[in-house]
Order: C-alpha cells, then sequence, then structure tokens
C-alpha cells in the first residue's frame, strides 16, 4: 500500500472552459468548469458545478466561566433554526485577513470585544462543490462593546443571542441535539487541544 503524507496541499487542473450559470448578487454563484485531467491523455474534459463563495469566519467566544456566547437563528435553506456561533463572510476588501473579519463580527452579532484571540483550524465545508473555506477562531478575554453604526437585517433581526456553559454545548454536540458544522468544529477541536474545558489552557493570536 502506497504511503501519503497526511497533509492536504494546492493543486490546480487545467479548465478548458468556464462560464457562469447565474449571477445572483447575492452571497453565492454557480459556475461551469470543463476540467482536464493531467495525464489523462486521450481523456475528454468533464463538467464540474462550483459554488463559488467568498469564505467565512466562526467565532467560539468564551468568557473566564467557560461559557459560550452562542445565537439562536433560522436559516431558510434548511428550514431550521440552528444553534449557531456568531459568524460572518469575508465579502469586505481583498487585503482584509480573516481575523479582522472575526473581530468585527464578533463586535457586530455580539456585542464583544476579545483580547485573546486562536486560530483552531481552517476547513473547507465541502470541497466536491463548494469553494466555501470557513476560518475558526477561539476568542478569549471578552468585554461588552456597542456594534456601532451595523443595524441587523434579515434573518439576524431575529437572532437571539444566550451563554451556555461549555461543557452542556459540548454534551449537545456529541448527543446530536446541536448540529451546525461550523459550531460542531470549533466545539470539538478546542476541547481536542484543551483549550477550554477541564481548566482550558493558555490561548495565543
Amino acid at each position: 500500500m502506497a504511503t501519503h503524507d497526511m497533509e492536504d496541499r494546492p493543486e490546480s487542473w487545467p479548465v478548458t472552459d468556464s462560464a457562469h450559470l447565474t449571477d445572483t448578487g447575492w452571497v453565492v454563484d454557480l459556475r461551469k468548469d470543463l476540467v482536464s485531467r493531467p495525464g489523462g491523455d486521450g481523456e475528454e474534459p468533464f463538467a464540474r458545478i462550483v459554488l463559488e463563495h467568498p469564505g467565512a469566519v466562526i467565532v467560539l467566544a468564551v468568557d473566564d466561566g467557560d461559557r459560550v456566547l452562542c445565537l439562536s437563528q433560522y436559516r431558510h435553506a434548511a428550514g431550521r433554526r440552528f444553534v449557531e456561533l456568531p459568524a460572518g463572510l469575508l465579502d469586505g476588501p481583498a487585503e482584509e485577513e480573516p481575523l479582522d473579519v472575526a473581530r468585527r463580527e464578533l463586535r457586530e452579532e455580539a456585542l464583544l470585544e476579545a483580547e485573546d484571540w486562536t486560530h483552531l483550524a481552517t476547513t473547507w465545508s465541502s470541497p466536491g462543490i463548494s469553494a466555501e473555506v470557513m476560518h475558526l477562531f477561539l476568542a478569549r478575554g471578552l468585554r461588552t462593546v456597542d456594534r456601532g453604526d451595523f443595524v441587523l437585517r434579515h434573518e439576524e433581526a431575529d437572532m437571539e443571542t444566550f451563554w451556555v456553559p461549555y461543557d452542556e454545548l459540548r454534551t449537545a454536540v456529541l448527543d446530536g441535539r446541536v448540529g451546525d458544522g461550523p459550531l460542531v468544529q470549533a466545539v470539538l477541536l478546542a476541547a481536542a487541544n484543551g483549550l477550554v474545558g477541564h481548566g482550558g489552557a493558555d490561548t495565543s493570536t
């Protein structure tokens, strides 16, 4: 059996044609690419549909009592109200770093600011079809702030915020009561790295 490095790596196969199928003017669009397999001499290019997405940040905000700031938000596509974490899109200037977006989203959605930030992981939500990449952060050293001139709209205007002890949230993840993907990842990553629960650990930017 061949051995492989346990590490994802950048790679790009030749695209012989590309066309946008939608122009939603919203967050996502669909693109159709004709892709050629390297070394596949004589093979016809094959079609792949790509869900274009700017990417997102997710913030696991934990206070000094190991409570997590959670949101309750309606999601139309799933027909469900989810327990979630503060999150937002990387839809600003190209030079804006994910951590800067995370700071902004925590302020706008949760009315919080954090002194200590830890990058938990960068993950791809569904790489077979979507370009969405998610940057997950742990935020500690919280203090209350105002959201400035930002106005909550649409689903966010109906959003509720509440605090949950970390161990209770982790239990809800493990027994399936809470199923939002980014929340599940952030909660379990924080536990696996010893950053929250059972005494926690120091964080770093």
